[in-house]
């Protein structure tokens, strides 16, 4: 089968694509006929060694790239029960979903409803039970909240203006262009700022009588960690679940107390998908938000497989908006 790997750490070149021998399932595993894999900013950072000790993502060389795909049951293994060849399935948080076939724990799977398409499902997975864990665990968000949300434009920020809205919070948006603005807004976003216009945090002080937000979204990282943090009110809570500009690699905690004892956490998508209950029920209500129509996914771009260091191009360069995905076979 087909197989796109790195052998090395490093830039979009150490990306290659392989004729490897298709895997065989083993104890509860399956074997998934590809459909679509995402593309999401979790293969950028391990192709570049990011995650190569984490404890919940540990990867080792030569790996077999992706974290998150839909396509059908091949092949089952022994002890599964729950699924038969044939089933449409999708799943996040199992390597190696950039080939043409790849190995997924059962407890890890879940089918596709009939409504839901598997371009659809691929999209979904990763980045729609990031915005879920995020708004609805890591700080559950209320009619009474107040959220900033940042790169308002792409795949995780669109889901999370629209569940946030659902659940009743006011929303600000960061952007990068009036373009991405734009799609923003259309999401449902209540505030929507360009980064190089203005200075976010007094933005946000002046639409909330000098208080802040309750909590930001922080998936950029670096360039905006800093004002992320004047942004919150007094007790406050940042989630840095992404570092697109780079990653935050120190801070003082006294930092924290004297913006007005403000909580910090680093969570791991992992630690909100520990069990088959807990994914499923993520996954199905982002099912039925979907086929409900009060969720729209922006699949953007959708490359070939062998067209898979453009992809990465376009995701780090921030030519998107929404969602971008690898093609693999969309006949399934």
């Amino acid at each position: 089968m087909r197989a796109v790997q790195i052998n090395d750490y490093g830039d979009r070149d150490n990306l290659e694509l392989h004729d490897i021998n298709a895997p065989r399932p083993g104890p509860g595993e399956v074997r998934v006929s590809m459909a679509y894999s995402g593309v999401n900013f979790i293969d950028v950072y391990m192709r570049r060694g990011m995650y190569a000790t984490n404890r919940a993502y540990a990867t080792a060389l030569p790996l077999t790239l992706g974290m998150e795909g839909s396509g059908v049951v091949e092949e089952t293994g022994p002890e599964v029960s729950s699924l038969t060849i044939g089933d449409r399935v999708a799943f996040c948080l199992s390597p190696g979903s950039y080939a043409e076939t790849s190995i997924v724990p059962e407890w890890k799977l879940v089918r596709v409803p009939d409504a839901i398409s598997l371009d659809q499902a691929a999209a979904m997975m990763l980045q729609g039970c990031t915005a879920h864990y995020l708004t609805h665990s890591a700080f559950p968000l209320g009619a009474a909240s107040t959220c900033l949300v940042h790169a308002g434009a792409g795949g995780v920020g669109q889901l999370l203006i629209q569940i946030a809205k659902r659940k009743g919070a006011v929303v600000f948006a960061t952007v990068g262009s009036p373009e991405k603005a734009e799609v923003a807004k259309a999401r449902g976003a209540d505030h929507v700022i360009i980064y190089e216009q203005n200075d976010f945090p007094s933005v946000i002080k002046e639409h909330t009588k000098g208080l802040g937000v309750d909590v930001v979204y922080e998936s950029v990282g670096q360039s905006t960690f800093d004002q992320s943090l004047q942004s919150l009110k007094t007790r406050g809570t940042c989630i840095l679940f992404g570092a697109s500009s780079g990653p935050v690699t120190s801070i003082n905690p006294q930092i924290l107390a004297d913006a007005g004892s403000l909580f910090l956490t680093r969570p791991n998508l992992a630690d909100y998908m520990r069990d088959l209950p807990e994914i499923g029920s993520r996954a199905n209500d982002l099912f039925d938000m979907l086929s409900a129509h009060h969720l729209a996914i922006d699949i953007t771009r959708t490359f070939q497989l062998g067209d898979v260091a453009l992809a990465h191009q376009c995701l780090e360069e921030r030519k998107s908006t929404g969602k971008i995905l690898l093609e693999i076979n969309a006949d399934l």
